[in-house]
């Protein structure tokens, strides 16, 4: 974790607590959250409890911001059933998460797709948390750092027009709801050439791009990823439905934030 990039922590709840039990969950992240000024929190409830879940946060004046799990590109027509930024702005959404390997895999969301939602979400002034990572066949083939080249290339220019606005976040599709989770060292070499990637672009936004590590993220295994160079928080998947658990996450980035402020 490097002090001068303020940790960020985000829950994407996927295709749960849609409803009632939206603000039970909101609410137990926002008293967890409270008091942590050093980290930055997301929550991305589904589309039926964005809006509840934003006017509940603000109404109890909770830090804990809130975002989409998914957009079209284009602002606005005849697309059925599909949400675009202007809409999510309209909502409270203040981030949104953009092509996360579950799209890319059960969806068909290609690099180019992705890009195309990114710079939509940049013009709309909602901010992007792009998701990139490898398969396992692709791990196993030892193809990891090229597939997250090519992934992150695709982002960089709509990405360098607007340094540290958007977020990367590095998802190994293996580590995805399986349990499995890349070890520290691991993941902090696919971060370390993401940084390179994005600073080769431009030094400034490789010095303010947060990078975030997803997949199987707990609060037992945290600290470890967390406590990397590169690595500037997390998203979180299945552990984000357990406000407890989830602020234990915030906890530890909380910690480690504080101490790299003493040096």
């Amino acid at each position: 974790m490097n002090r001068a990039r303020r940790p960020l922590i985000a829950g994407n709840w996927k295709m749960n607590a849609g409803g009632q039990e939206a603000f039970g969950l909101a609410t137990g992240v926002a008293d967890g959250a409270r008091g942590k000024d050093r980290v930055e929190v997301v929550i991305a409830p589904p589309f039926t409890a964005l809006a509840a879940v934003a006017y509940e946060l603000h109404e109890a004046k909770s830090t804990v911001m809130v975002g989409a799990q998914n957009m079209h590109h284009e602002p606005g027509g005849a697309f059925t059933g599909e949400i675009s930024a202007p809409m999510l702005k309209d909502s409270g959404a203040v981030w949104v998460i953009l092509g996360h390997s579950e799209r890319r895999q059960h969806f068909g969301e290609t690099d180019e797709i992705v890009a195309r939602k990114v710079t939509a979400a940049i013009r709309a002034d909602l901010r992007p948390i792009a998701c990139v990572g490898e398969t396992l066949a692709e791990r196993e083939a030892d193809q990891t750092l090229e597939v997250v080249e090519r992934q992150v290339r695709a982002l960089l220019d709509e990405l360098a027009k607007k340094p540290g606005f958007g977020v990367i976040a590095y998802e190994p599709v293996w580590a995805i709801g399986t349990g499995k989770v890349a070890r520290p060292e691991d993941a902090q070499e696919v971060h370390a050439l993401i940084r390179k990637l994005l600073t080769e672009s431009s030094p400034e936004l490789g010095a303010a791009t947060r990078i975030l590590y997803g997949g199987s993220v707990k609060a037992d295994n945290a600290e470890g990823l967390l406590s990397q160079p590169d690595i500037d928080g997390a998203l979180v998947g299945g552990a984000s439905l357990d406000a407890a658990g989830f602020g234990k996450i915030v906890e530890s980035a909380e910690r480690l934030a504080e101490a790299a402020e003493r040096g």
